[in-house]
């Protein structure tokens, strides 16, 4: 049995004429969509050529990292039907019937994994307008195919080959923040997990909303993450809070939209920021997206590094384990 009713059966259920969504969808005034986002303004986040020579792309990514903690790139080197076949599998996925998705669900342990409706603790007990699904792409010792569908049955070729173009991705963008700080290339790896670095997919789905101007798909929040790296479908739908404002972000077309996490800011102490984003729902339309976190190892302790503390830049941060990381922040507990 569902843990709780999936939003997708919930947006199922109701009229096409409907003018209502169930009360703990409807966020409050303070995070309503329609109250708070700047109307008519899209935000034109910093657009990265990865094709640059490496002092270029380590000078637009570091500055990127440090004025907006989120940034796109282009001619990043993962062919456009690689993406596509990534999205036609996760598609068809959430277009099976309940019974087939529930065999993938998470199974109550604890773990993020599995497919899912709830994740954050919500402390006024309000839900998010999405279902999604999350599993590990990498490293092979790490992944527990039981999360990964059946049916597609390309659902797995499909995420191994989109896996293994990411990672050389992933690989570049840490050198890239790492030389930024005046580092060698190999240091902000190491400090978040080097070779041991889990990939952890998710696909956010957010089926239409007769509401929009009331939900959210995801609540306010930053990322537990090193960095993510995201693609959307065509439907808008991320927001980000700059200077004090919630606006839409204007998405290019076979771009990857990469999130400045948690663990970067900590390890950078604080020279980089994590970006505070959320997502909005649409009326007509189904949105999706495919983020993929990369996360230090569960055992793996993360705080500034070193040579980034003196005497004039104390440590902002505390030195933690991942899994306490990310414990607390689930929990809506102090850090």
């Amino acid at each position: 049995m569902a843990e709780v009713e999936r939003v997708q059966a919930v947006a199922s259920s109701l009229s096409k004429s409907t003018d209502t969504i169930p009360a703990e969808y409807i966020r409050s005034e303070k995070e309503q969509p329609a109250e708070t986002t700047v109307q008519g303004v899209v935000l034109n986040v910093p657009v990265i050529d990865m094709s640059e020579r490496e002092e270029e792309l380590a000078e637009k990514v570091g500055e990127a990292s440090r004025e907006w903690g989120i940034f796109q790139v282009v001619n990043h080197g993962i062919p456009e039907e690689v993406t596509a076949e990534l999205q036609r599998v996760g598609k068809e996925f959430f277009e099976l019937p309940q019974e087939e998705k529930e065999a993938v669900a998470k199974d109550g342990g604890g773990g993020v994994e599995g497919y899912g409706t709830t994740l954050q603790k919500d402390l006024e007990g309000k839900r998010g307008w999405v279902d999604h699904l999350f599993h590990k792409v990498w490293p092979p010792s790490a992944i527990n195919y039981r999360f990964w569908p059946k049916t597609p049955p390309s659902y797995r070729e499909a995420n191994e080959e989109y896996a293994k173009r990411l990672r050389e991705v992933g690989d570049r963008l840490l050198r890239s923040l790492s030389l930024s700080l005046g580092l060698e290339g190999h240091e902000v790896k190491e400090a978040a997990g080097g070779e041991d670095i889990i990939y952890l997919l998710k696909i956010n789905y957010y089926p239409p909303c007769p509401r929009p101007d009331l939900a959210l798909g995801v609540v306010a929040h930053t990322d537990m993450s090193a960095i993510t790296i995201l693609v959307p479908n065509e439907v808008q739908g991320l927001q980000v809070f700059k200077d004090n404002h919630w606006y839409d972000v204007k998405y290019i077309p076979n771009a990857l939209i990469i999130h400045i996490g948690d663990q970067i800011e900590i390890l950078s102490n604080g020279k980089y920021k994590s970006v505070l984003h959320r997502t909005t729902v649409n009326k007509e339309k189904t949105r999706m997206s495919w983020p993929v976190f990369l996360e230090p190892p569960p055992e793996f302790e993360v705080g500034p590094i070193p040579k980034l503390v003196d005497e004039k830049n104390p440590a902002k941060y505390k030195t933690k384990k991942y899994k306490d990381f990310a414990y607390c922040k689930l929990n809506k507990l102090p850090q």
